[in-house]
């Protein structure tokens, strides 16, 4: 079963290749293989949590990661107005597998990457719903997401996007201090 993944986004235009250039070694000085396919897109294991802020990380529980390029970001059926200006460029960085480990070296890469690469997260959903996609205009899931995010410190912002058939809805777009925070809270999980 395919595991929670988040977009970074960025505000600096620069080619995949060079962001790959940069993360590569870092990668490998605690993950192994990190292997790249086809396209460019990157699988890696964590064998040393310890990197990442994860000092009692048991890697036998935790499966592979892929970073790859966002190409739908920019995307025309976004509102960006929260922002200075669009996101020029996307990541995916996703978890193989789900379980409570997985999700949490996911938060963990996550900030990493985005303290490197100076990206906002795109948690691809609103918080604290499992399934978010499936309830699209519920109003008190809304108001139980908006709620949440109200509660925790950092910066989050609700990006809306067109849903088909004319209907518009939410997604979470945070930074570093919010996502720390996340991570902390009990009912933590990132979207799958």
């Amino acid at each position: 079963m395919p595991g929670p993944a988040v977009g970074l986004w960025l505000f600096e235009a620069r080619e995949f290749g060079d962001t790959l250039a940069d993360v590569v070694p870092w990668l490998e000085s605690f993950c192994e293989p990190v292997e790249t396919k086809a396209g460019g897109d990157l699988d890696f294991w964590v064998r040393d949590g310890s990197a990442v802020g994860l000092t009692a990380l048991d890697p036998t529980g935790v499966g592979v990661f892929s970073l790859s390029e966002d190409e739908e970001i920019p995307a025309e059926d976004e509102d960006y107005s929260a922002f200075s200006q669009p996101p020029v460029q996307g990541l995916v960085l996703a978890a193989g597998c789900s379980g409570p480990a997985n999700h949490l070296v996911l938060g963990r890469l996550t900030i990493a990457l985005a303290e490197r690469l100076g990206a906002l997260i795109d948690f691809d959903s609103l918080l604290s719903h499992p399934t978010p996609r499936d309830d699209t205009g519920n109003a008190a899931l809304l108001h139980q997401a908006r709620a949440l995010v109200a509660s925790l410190p950092g910066r989050a912002v609700e990006v809306s996007y067109d849903t088909g058939g004319g209907g518009r809805w939410f997604r979470h777009v945070g930074d570093v201090e919010f996502l720390e925070a996340w991570l902390q809270y009990p009912g933590f999980r990132l979207v799958k």
